[in-house]
Order: structure tokens, then sequence, then C-alpha cells
């Protein structure tokens, strides 16, 4: 495999520019000059050009099976390039990491008749087992259902012994994990109707995930869970160490969701912050 830096160089060797050889100090182009390919010439100042065009593209289709070195880069630099794209361009379908596999996990402690490419389909998994839905883009909730993004694993894991936190909703939990997921996720949410409820740490962090991560995308479809009894929560089971190691990414001037606001004020008051995993042991 050829580095995209690597690469790069060799589109402007291609291009007639002429390098500094202490950009190139790799066994790669070592290799091309003992070849004759490249020319390392100077004597203070040492600087490598292109001599051999054809020879290059040989070498590289040979060595490499790299039949196309522009595309080659451009393959390097899109995080969604298709397998099949890479093997067209260099022969290889590891040469980069490449996202074939989309979707996101999804949970229920009751079972919900939603819609799947237009047909009926069931939520309801089996209580140690997560769905996952690969073709979200056809997946379709029932549209009296929240959309809980649980931000835990722990929590997304044992989820119905969270019910009576939720007990005046009819809700379909998803994972914000693996977090290479979380665009599937959110592409999926902005897409439907239905209402997002952020069940986070109940901390500084917690709230800047929510506020980055979420809310600015889904605007008012989306508010931050919030237990009515949080502030005697934070003053007798609150971390103050997590409150201390964390730091704003955030504007609190411009968080538009009151209750939110005054978790804010709350967390800065009692300086601690609760990990959202304390519903399940405490329950």
């Amino acid at each position: 495999m050829i580095s995209n830096r690597s690469a790069k160089i060799l589109q402007e060797l291609l291009q007639g520019k002429t390098m500094p050889a202490s950009s190139v100090k790799l066994a790669l182009f070592e290799t091309l000059i003992t070849e004759g390919i490249l020319l390392k010439k100077g004597r203070i100042k040492k600087t490598i050009q292109l001599l051999d065009p054809k020879g290059l593209h040989v070498y590289l289709k040979n060595q490499y099976q790299i039949n196309d070195l522009e595309a080659y880069i451009k393959a390097l630099e899109d995080k969604d390039s298709l397998r099949a794209t890479l093997v067209k361009v260099a022969g290889d379908s590891k040469i980069k990491r490449t996202r074939t596999f989309k979707g996101f996990l999804i949970n229920s402690y009751d079972p919900l008749e939603a819609t799947l490419n237009k047909r009926p389909f069931l939520v309801n998994p089996s209580p140690g087992s997560f769905l996952f839905m690969y073709d979200f883009q056809i997946f379709i909730p029932p549209v009296d259902s929240t959309i809980i993004g649980v931000e835990n694993s722990e929590n997304f894991r044992f989820i119905e012994k969270q019910a009576y936190l939720f007990k005046d909703l009819k809700p379909i939990f998803v994972s914000r994990y693996p977090q290479n997921q979380s665009k599937d996720m959110l592409q999926w949410l902005q897409s439907i109707p239905n209402k997002y409820l952020h069940f986070g740490d109940f901390d500084i962090a917690g709230i800047g995930i929510y506020l980055n991560e979420y809310k600015k995308h889904l605007q008012e479809k989306a508010t931050f869970f919030i237990p009515p009894n949080i502030d005697q929560l934070l003053e007798d089971y609150g971390d103050r160490h997590r409150f201390d190691i964390q730091k704003e990414n955030f504007n609190p001037n411009a968080i538009c969701e009151k209750k939110l606001f005054q978790l804010f004020k709350t967390i800065q008051q009692h300086k601690k912050g609760l990990d959202q995993e304390f519903f399940i042991k405490n329950h």
C-alpha cells in the first residue's frame, strides 16, 4: 500500500514539480531512484524530480495495482469509498478503512409495531439482545412513539430496568454507540416526525453531547430527559470529581430549553455530576 502523502508527492512529480529530497525519505522513493524512475540531484540542497513518467505508471501498476493515481488518491480521501471502488483503482479492497456497514442499534422493553420497507415489522428484541437496523432509511416507527437516545451502553443493555422513568411514553431506544454509526441515526431522526428524547449523563459533558450532536440538528424535535427529583439526586449522590474534570464546550446562554438551563444551573450550584447508570442500580 502507498500512503496518501506518498501518492500526492508522486502526483506532484508527475505534474513536473521538483521536490526537496528531505520530503521523500521513504523506501519507496529510494527504490524509484534506484530503478531510474526518479532522479536525485544537487550537492547541498538535494532535490527529486521525475525522470521516467511511463516507467512510474508501469511500476505503480505492477507493484501496487494502481491504474490511476489520481483516482487512488480520491479513494483514500473519501471516507465513504466503497470497497468496489478501491478494487477498481488499486486492486486492493483493504488499502483503507471502508464503511460499508451502516445502521444502528435499537431496543425496546415492550413490543412495538413498526414498518420496514412498507411491511409490518415488530420491534421486540428478546432480553439480552438488540436489533440492528441496517436499512434505516425504510424503517418507520409508530407515529406515536418517542425515540429515546441512550448515551451509555449499560443503560441501553438494561433498559427494561429503567422503564419506570418512561411510563408515560411509548419508547423506542436507540444507541449512540458504536459512535461511527451515529450519523446514520441522526439522518434517520431527521427524516421522521417523531420526537427525540435524549437520555444521558447529568453533567457538563452530557449536556455538551446533547447540544452539539443532537439539538443543533434536530432543533425543536429534541429535548433532554430530566428526572423530576434531579436536584436532590445531585445533592445526595452526585460526584464532585466529575464536575471538576469537565469543561464546557457550549454557550450556556444559548440553551433554549428552560428545564435544561435549570439543570445546568443546578449542576453548577452543587458542583457535581451524576452518571445515568445510577438509575439502573437505584431502582
